[in-house]
């Protein structure tokens, strides 16, 4: 609970902010990185590798919403995250 809290204060765009894009996208990619460790050590666990591709997906989709919006925050995010597409 405080690494999201973390997370959402690292990337909040004003005081109240808790489901920006950018707040979103950077709750996934954490969510994702666990995900991808833990699957590295459970090659078999064909459960969490679909949650994986579901997770992926669906940041995916917001970062195409939040580049059709405005291309400088999301250029911003990507760099910051070190994401790539």
């Amino acid at each position: 609970m405080e690494a999201k809290s973390k997370t959402i204060t690292d990337h909040r765009t004003h005081d109240k902010d808790t489901g920006s894009p950018e707040v979103q996208v950077a709750l996934l990619s954490s969510r994702i990185n666990n995900l991808t460790e833990h699957l590295q050590k459970n090659k078999n666990d064909h459960g969490s590798r679909r949650g994986l591709i579901i997770l992926v997906s669906q940041r995916r989709r917001l970062l195409n919403y939040l580049q059709k919006k405005d291309e400088g925050r999301y250029q911003a995010l990507t760099k910051k995250l070190k994401l790539r597409k």
